[in-house]
This record gives structure tokens, C-alpha cells and sequence, in this order.
């Protein structure tokens, strides 16, 4: 072995091998702790633990030798005589200290990430490079990092102390002359450039289990391949029909409630005028995206703890929807299954993307009707991007700068306190109405989110304290914005939804973890909606169309949601995203598409894969053709609303 170490690294080149050997063996440590953090002790079973410590030793190695390269090159250029030995030796100490530091920092920074999203480093870690601001903040917020970096120092003082020995004695003179060493170099210098060639994601796909994937993964190594492929063409890594096959899967979809109006749009074969079921009803709409707020913290959906009081008494007041599934596990998807009612295609939300302007929202829709549509955050709208693209989708933006300090109860480094967001609404919807204005408002609210702080005296968990905490908070801001609202003139005629922007954790054996993509939904203005509980499947994307649908509008829609009371009771069905897999749940089944062309079909409760019938095939046409035919839609411009035939009605 030694003999074999020695071709491989020969000379003062077995610098970078101690380093190699130290990459791998922190990639290692941090493996088997994420493991243990992780919590599931299935995943210890040595038919899963050891193919995922052998997979993972294959990652390791290919981001390790990207990291060893500068201890090649330090070999490779410094001098080979007798007075270079001891400043060779401190100049590679040096940089191992750095180096361990900064492998060190990295592997704490995976048990943040593994706790927040339950997966290795993805395009949302790329993201957060462009707002450290909020990232940096909520961090410092939520955890008491002195310790943390007091840790981080002395496991890598502790790391540079073990490796000092084993640099000094490699940096003896070997004796190797330069152009020798030049020929060793070059090929530690063309292996990263082999390891990118060689190596791809399906290398970890040795098992269904999602999390034992996550542990074959090296941090380092997803965080660059997160950041190559944040951009994701459908048609270029998945599963793919002729268009017109996907589009005439489709119009087939939309078919089920009778003879739907298609228009024949060149732009958007799907588009089509849907037809109000009686006389337009101009009521006003309010509605609250929540943050994190999933269906397991809900009274009415079967929680226990009694966090939701509020929520549970309207509940029973409106009309509650039971089983609706998120498109995905981040605000910028549910913003974006909300306004615009198109499926979670892969890569970035359509509101982080270039060319996202003019499309047909649903704010559109409420403005072809005389209202004026507002997007309101308890936030810099800055972040996700969100102030330009409402702003440029037909939606009057109004953030946390509209507030003034005084006004401010409480804010952490997300937003201000719930409460205050609402009290902001509550403004901005009375000068419409004093305006004589009819308004859709939709407000997006920060409270539920680590650090999870808020006002103290509001709840009986002090702030800070845990999520429990923050979800009783936000019910109650609901219901004191409500009760607000009640002394306003405008409430009668007015029609709030409240639905969650995403669950808190989608946690999972599988890519796709159906449970953890559950959320409530509720339509609630007394006066106007009648109570009553649906258990229909539905989709984030289908809150837009039934919104509509209960005020009775006529509209060219180029969506891709359904209205849940009429089309969705013949066709109960539910799209949902993580990243780079894909999801369409129906009857039971769920079907996952993933890159290079891959997809599965797995029971809904178990994720465990089932057999192929000809039933699970015609579920694949379908979820091909939502994805296939609304990525191609907004790639060629076909959502824009000046595209032939979108218009008002």
C-alpha cells in the first residue's frame, strides 16, 4: 500500500496526498454525524449504511481532488534543496490550517442546512450567496454562534495539529527534478477536470430512500454542481413527448368537466374562455399566503396541540379545503403557484427567472375586472426577487418600507411582526375602498420562519422558543386581523383566503415525501361562502381557478390549476416539486421525473415503488405533459399576457 501511495503521490507531492487523506476522512466524520442528526436508524442497516458510505467515498474523492490541487502546486513549485525543507513545511502547515478551517466551517454548515431542508447542499445554498444579508441574520438570530465557531477553531486547531507532523516530514527533499515534478502536477491538475467529466448525480441513486441519497453526497461537490445546474431545461434531462402529444395530453386533462372553450391559440393550445356559472360578483379578495404553515399544526386537519384555535373555528365557518398539497418547499413556488397557476417545473421559481414580465397573472385577471391588485410583504421585496416580479406582473408592490419604525411591534431579520403586516394591509385596502376601488390583495407574511420570534404577551410560548411557539402566534394574528377587518365597511364584501406558502419540512423516505407537502386552505367571508368541508386532492395551483370560479368570472385563462368544486371532483389530482424531482399525484400513485430522462411511479403513503400497470403509464403521460407542456409555455413566451389571444374577456 505504501509502495502504491508512493507512485501516487511521489516525493514532496505526498503533501497533497495527507490532505487528501484528511478531506476524506472530515467527508467521512461529517457523513456519519449527519446520520446521526438525520435521526433515522434505518438508514444504519449495513445494506444501506455501507453503500452509502462506499458512493459517498466516490463524491468525497471527486471534490478532494479540486482541494488538493494548491498543496500539488506548492510541491510542484517550491525549491528541492536542503534549506527549503523547513519553510516548505510551514508554508504547507499554513495552508492545511486554512483549508481544515474552511472544511470544518463547511461541515457545520451542513448540519444548518440538513436541519432547515433535510438534504446536502442544493441551488437553494447558491441562492443565499446573493442575499447573505437575511441568511447571515437569521442565522445570528436563531442560534448563539460562539460556541459554534468556538467549536468550528478547535476541531481545525485540533485537525492542523494531527497533520502538522505527518507535512514537516513530507516536505524533506526528494530529490525529484522540475520537469519531473511538472509531469506529476499536470496530472493532479487535469483530475478535477475528470472527476467533472466522469462523475453525475445518478451515481447515488443506488436506493428509493431519499435520505440515504442525501448521505452518499459530498457538500462540497453539490454546492458546485447545485450551482452549474440551478437552470434546468425540461426538455433537455427529462422525460419528454412530441409537444403536441404533451399538448393534446393536456386539453384531455381540462376535458373531464364537459366541453371545455379552447381558442384555439396558437401561443397556448390549453387557453381557453371559462364561462362564470352566473352574474359576476365583485366582491373583494384578501389573500394571506402563510409562511411554513403545514396541514400537521392544524386543529381541523387532525393536530392535537391547539395551535390553531382561530384557524380551526373558521374552519368551521368557510369553505375548508382538506386535502391541498404545495407545489414546493419554498415561498418563491407557492408565490408562484398562486399567481400564476403553473406547475413547479424544475430549477428556479418563474419569479426568479429572466424574461418573467408581463405574464397572465391572476392579479391580471382581477385588473381586466376593474380592481387594482396589490402584492404586500412584511419584508424587503428585494429578496426572491419578489418587488420586481409583482411589480411587473400587475400588482402594486408595498413592503416593509411602507412601515414606518413606530408602527413596528416586533421584526426579525425576515420582516416585521405578522400583526404588523396585517395592520399595513388594512391601510392599503382602506384607500382603496375610500377610493371606490374593488382590490385583491395578496399578502405574504414572514412571522413562521426560524428565528421564530414575535411580540411577547401575544400567546402563552415565549418568543423564540421553537415553531410551536411561532404557528400559535401567527393564528392568532389571523384572528386579530380579522377582527379588525370585521369593523371595516368593506368586510362584508370581501372574501379572504388563507392558504401556506409550503409546509415546514418535507422531510422523507422519498424524493417526494407526499405529507410533507400538505397545507390548508380556507375561503372564508361569511356572507358570501357558505360552509362547508371538500376532501377533494388538489394542487396550490388550483387556488387560483376556484377563487375565480366562486366569484363567477368569465376569463381567458392560460392556466394550468383547476377549479377544485367542479373540475377537481371529476379529476382529483396534485402536482408538487423538490428541486430537480417532479411530482404528479393521482389515485394513490405518485409519479417522480427526474433528470437524464428517469422517472418511477410510488404508492402515495409508503413511497415504495409499484408496479408498472398500464394505469401507472397513463399517470406518466400526464405528469409529462403538465411539465413538458408548461415549461415549453413559458420558455417560448406563451404565458406573457400580450401573447395573441390573451386577453380580457
Amino acid at each position: 500500500m505504501r509502495a502504491l501511495l508512493r507512485r501516487v503521490f511521489p516525493g514532496r507531492f505526498a503533501i497533497a496526498g495527507i490532505m487528501l487523506a484528511a478531506f476524506l476522512a472530515v467527508s467521512l466524520v461529517t457523513r456519519l454525524a449527519l446520520l446521526v442528526q438525520n435521526g433515522d436508524w434505518s438508514l444504519a442497516s449495513p445494506v444501506t449504511l455501507l453503500p452509502a458510505i462506499a458512493v459517498g467515498a466516490v463524491y468525497d474523492l471527486a471534490a478532494g481532488v479540486w482541494w488538493i490541487v494548491p498543496f500539488a502546486m506548492l510541491a510542484w513549485l517550491w525549491p528541492d534543496g536542503p534549506r527549503s525543507r523547513a519553510p516548505l513545511a510551514l508554508a504547507a502547515i499554513a495552508l492545511a490550517a486554512g483549508a481544515l478551517l474552511a472544511w470544518t466551517f463547511v461541515a457545520a454548515s451542513e448540519f444548518v442546512f440538513w436541519n432547515e431542508f433535510a438534504t446536502r447542499f442544493n441551488f437553494i445554498a447558491v441562492d443565499y450567496l446573493v442575499y447573505t444579508h437575511e441568511v447571515i441574520g437569521n442565522i445570528r438570530q436563531s442560534y448563539d454562534l460562539r460556541p459554534v465557531l468556538a467549536a468550528i477553531g478547535v476541531t481545525a486547531a485540533l485537525l492542523v495539529a494531527a497533520a502538522a507532523r505527518p507535512l514537516a516530514a513530507a516536505a524533506r527533499p526528494s530529490g525529484m527534478r522540475f520537469g519531473a515534478r511538472t509531469l506529476v502536477f499536470l496530472a493532479f491538475a487535469s483530475a478535477p477536470a475528470v472527476a467533472f467529466l466522469a462523475l453525475d448525480e445518478r451515481l447515488k441513486e443506488f436506493t428509493p430512500q431519499a435520505q440515504a441519497v442525501q448521505l452518499a453526497g459530498n457538500g462540497h461537490w453539490e454546492f458546485f454542481h447545485a450551482f452549474r445546474t440551478n437552470e434546468i431545461d425540461y426538455e433537455q434531462f427529462y422525460r419528454t413527448e412530441t409537444l403536441a402529444r404533451a399538448y393534446t395530453i393536456m386539453r384531455r386533462e381540462f376535458e373531464h368537466s364537459g366541453h371545455p372553450d379552447f381558442t384555439q391559440s396558437g401561443a397556448m393550445p390549453i387557453e381557453r374562455v371559462v364561462h362564470g356559472k352566473g352574474p359576476e360578483r365583485k366582491l373583494n379578495v384578501v389573500l394571506v399566503s402563510v409562511e411554513s404553515l403545514g396541514a400537521e399544526f392544524i386543529g381541523a386537519l387532525g393536530n392535537r396541540q391547539g395551535l390553531t384555535p382561530n384557524l380551526d373555528r373558521m374552519a368551521g365557518e368557510g369553505l375548508f379545503f382538506t386535502r391541498v398539497y404545495a407545489t414546493g418547499t419554498r415561498t418563491v413556488r407557492g408565490l408562484e403557484a398562486l399567481a400564476l397557476s403553473l406547475p413547479p417545473t424544475p430549477g428556479y421559481s418563474v419569479i426568479k427567472r429572466p424574461n418573467n414580465e408581463h405574464l397572465r397573472t391572476i392579479g391580471e385577471v382581477f385588473n381586466d375586472k376593474g380592481y387594482e391588485s396589490l402584492y404586500l410583504y412584511g419584508g424587503y421585496g428585494y429578496f426572491d426577487n419578489m418587488n420586481y416580479f409583482f411589480g411587473n406582473n400587475g400588482y402594486t408592490v408595498v413592503d416593509r418600507t411602507a412601515i414606518a419604525s413606530g408602527e413596528i411591534h416586533g421584526e426579525n431579520i425576515w420582516g416585521v411582526a405578522d400583526e404588523d403586516l396585517y395592520t399595513l394591509a388594512l391601510r392599503e385596502v382602506d384607500k382603496r375602498h375610500a377610493a371606490g376601488k374593488p382590490f385583491f390583495a395578496h399578502v405574504m407574511t414572514t412571522s413562521n420562519h426560524r428565528p421564530f420570534t414575535y411580540p411577547e404577551g401575544r400567546v402563552d410560548v415565549a418568543s423564540g422558543t421553537g415553531r410551536e411557539g411561532a404557528v400559535k402566534y401567527t393564528d392568532w394574528a389571523i384572528g386579530d386581523f380579522i377582527a379588525r377587518a370585521r369593523t371595516r365597511p368593506w368586510f362584508d364584501d370581501t372574501v379572504f383566503v388563507f392558504v401556506a406558502d409550503h409546509t415546514s419540512s418535507a422531510r422523507g423516505k422519498s424524493d417526494l415525501p407526499v405529507e410533507g407537502f400538505h397545507i390548508p386552505l380556507l375561503v372564508y367571508s361569511p356572507r358570501n361562502v357558505p360552509a362547508r368541508r371538500v376532501d377533494n386532492l388538489a394542487s396550490q395551483i388550483d387556488v387560483a381557478p376556484t377563487l375565480l370560479a366562486l366569484l363567477n368570472f368569465t376569463y381567458r385563462s392560460r392556466f394550468f390549476g383547476q377549479d377544485i368544486l367542479t373540475e377537481g371532483a371529476l379529476h382529483q389530482r396534485a402536482l408538487l416539486g423538490n428541486y430537480q424531482t417532479v411530482g404528479y399525484l393521482e389515485d394513490g400513485m405518485l409519479v417522480e421525473l427526474r433528470p437524464k430522462g428517469a422517472w418511477l411511479v410510488v404508492d402515495e403513503k409508503t413511497g415504495e415503488r409499484v408496479p408498472v400497470t398500464e394505469r401507472a403509464r397513463q399517470l406518466v403521460d400526464e405528469a409529462v405533459g403538465y411539465y413538458q407542456s408548461s415549461s415549453q409555455a413559458f420558455r417560448s413566451g406563451a404565458l406573457k399576457a400580450g401573447a395573441r389571444g390573451a386577453g380580457a374577456v
